[in-house]
């Protein structure tokens, strides 16, 4: 069985987490959606709201579970018996940055990262970025899945 851990703080989902998910759903038989918890970061959405966004997004989907966890992602994965992380990418930063990770993950265990290129109509879409038109009272509702509800 070929399980990908697929990480981050999804503070809140994006269309471009959405859009990874779904296409990884095809090279996967799991994808375990890990809502990593830092007690130092100050989120806008609760760890539940997140967990509901996602759990709602993905409610007819059967091969996507949504955790969270504290650590090493690479701990999760032994600990999930899961061979690969999935990662999204935006744009060559994004590649550097994952790319430094990648490497120090499989020198620390045996996890292969699998990247996937973010579709171009949602590259520019980062989870910081919804949190700026939420805050400011923009139209949040076109950057995110239809189950993200600010009250």
């Amino acid at each position: 069985m070929k399980k990908a851990i697929f990480p981050g703080s999804f503070d809140p989902i994006t269309l471009g987490h959405f859009d990874i998910i779904k296409r990884g759903v095809s090279l996967f038989d799991e994808i375990v959606v890990a809502i990593g918890v830092n007690a130092e970061k100050k989120y806008m959405f609760s760890l539940e709201e997140r967990k509901k966004f996602i759990e709602e997004a993905f409610k007819d989907e059967p091969k996507v579970r949504v955790i969270s966890y504290e650590g090493l992602t690479i701990d999760l994965c032994k600990k999930e018996n899961a061979d690969f992380i999935l990662r999204g990418l935006r744009n060559p930063a994004d590649f550097e940055f994952e790319k430094a990770i990648a490497h120090t993950n499989r020198r620390l265990s045996k996890i292969e990262t699998v990247f996937l290129l973010t579709a171009s109509k949602t590259s520019y879409i980062s989870s910081s970025i919804v949190r700026d038109v939420i805050r400011n009272g923009g139209d949040y509702t076109v950057l995110v899945p239809d189950s993200v509800k600010v009250n």
